[in-house]
């Protein structure tokens, strides 16, 4: 019952933290070294994890940890390995190229040889963070109606690049040297602990700085007393010296969403198998971004978001507001863009009887409720 999480204080990696505490595990985590505190998500649970400093792409600081996190282990016991450590956002990726290979690949090979340098083949359970974004835009190049394990992946960023020689790498080592590892292949998944300028919390994030606004009693007092003709409260919200309008890039993109609540206890089952193997996690229910921006809206209680124009020149307003809510910016556009993902999590429902509890309507009540 000893765990590793690599990318501990993460959205996934709080998450994980909190299940694995919770069925009596002695979990270690590995955190990068920074001036500013970066322990935020985790700090509710600080006292009871074991907290090493280090890196995926320093293969000595690896190499120190799970040596430390195996000591002493008996014969019918092993140590889990959770790598979640990753420049994870694909849109940086492009600016990023260099260090995403680092660490997103050349990391994942590192905690790979880790394991191999100690001679831990046989007590270790390696999980290994992949990523929907393998696929790239097969789902319409090769007209299919969901992806899965078995899907063609050709992926279109350097951070899905990346991801796909990670998830070669372990397929490699599992049959090379008998190594127990495996790729989780997670389709998108949020919550209120997802990064800041990730597209689903940014919305949210807007969406209650929006209702503040719409409903600070001073701010209305001091808008109609400077623009009495102003009329109704819905032009208060959207004045732009108030809260300029929500920038986003491809509106038609569509995504799989999930719970990451959900998919860390996926982690944790696909670890508990017998016999090693790759899963898809995902929910096999999309939206486009546009309707994901609706349902934030209507979460926070304003409905009925009306789109006009196409293209860079397509707004959303809400009714009665002369000044739009949300706008298109090129510059949120992707160099190479992935249009649509959906997941067929067939294999993980029926081998580990692994089901969502979230619906994507209560993920973004609370991701509004709690910003």
């Amino acid at each position: 019952m000893r765990a590793l999480i690599i990318g501990i204080t993460g959205q996934d990696g709080s998450y994980l933290s909190e299940l694995l505490l919770e069925k009596g595990y002695t979990v270690y985590g590995l955190i990068r070294r920074s001036s500013s505190i970066n322990t935020g998500r985790i700090d509710h649970i600080f006292s009871s994890l074991h907290l090493r400093y280090g890196d995926v792409s320093d293969l000595a600081s690896i190499i120190a940890v799970v040596k430390e996190a195996t000591t002493d282990l008996n014969d019918d016991e092993y140590l889990e390995i959770y790598n979640l450590a990753a420049q994870s956002h694909v849109a940086i990726s492009f600016q990023l190229e260099k260090y995403t290979a680092d660490v997103d690949a050349t990391g994942v090979l590192n905690v790979l040889q880790s394991i191999r340098l100690l001679n831990l083949e046989k007590k270790v359970k390696l999980y290994q963070a992949s990523t929907s974004e393998l696929y790239g835009n097969t789902l319409n190049t090769h007209s299919l109606k969901s992806l899965n394990e078995d899907s063609p992946m050709n992926p279109v960023s350097p951070y899905a690049i990346a991801k796909l020689y990670a998830y070669h790498m372990v397929k490699c080592y599992r049959h090379a040297y008998n190594l127990f590892c495996v790729n989780g292949i997670l389709f998108n998944h949020t919550s209120p602990r997802r990064g800041h300028n990730f597209v689903c919390k940014k919305i949210c994030d807007y969406v209650c700085r929006f209702k503040e606004n719409y409903e600070n009693e001073q701010t209305m007092k001091n808008f109609h007393k400077n623009y009495p003709s102003a009329g109704n409260l819905i032009d208060l919200s959207t004045y732009y010296d108030i809260l300029p309008p929500l920038q986003l890039g491809n509106l038609n993109a569509t995504r799989d969403f999930g719970h990451a609540k959900d998919y860390v206890r996926g982690m944790w089952l696909i670890l508990q198998q017998e016999t090693p193997r790759d899963y898809v996690l995902s929910t096999s229910y999309r939206v486009t971004i546009r309707k994901f921006v609706e349902m934030a809206f209507n979460a926070a209680g304003f409905e009925g978001i009306c789109w006009e124009g196409s293209g860079v020149d397509e707004k959303g307003y809400l009714p009665n507001s002369s000044l739009p809510v949300v706008e298109v910016n090129e510059k949120y556009f992707r160099p190479y863009d992935l249009t649509d993902l959906l997941g067929d999590s067939t294999r993980a429902r029926t081998e580990l009887n692994w089901v969502e509890e979230y619906k994507l309507e209560d993920i973004i009540k609370e991701m509004v409720k709690n910003n």
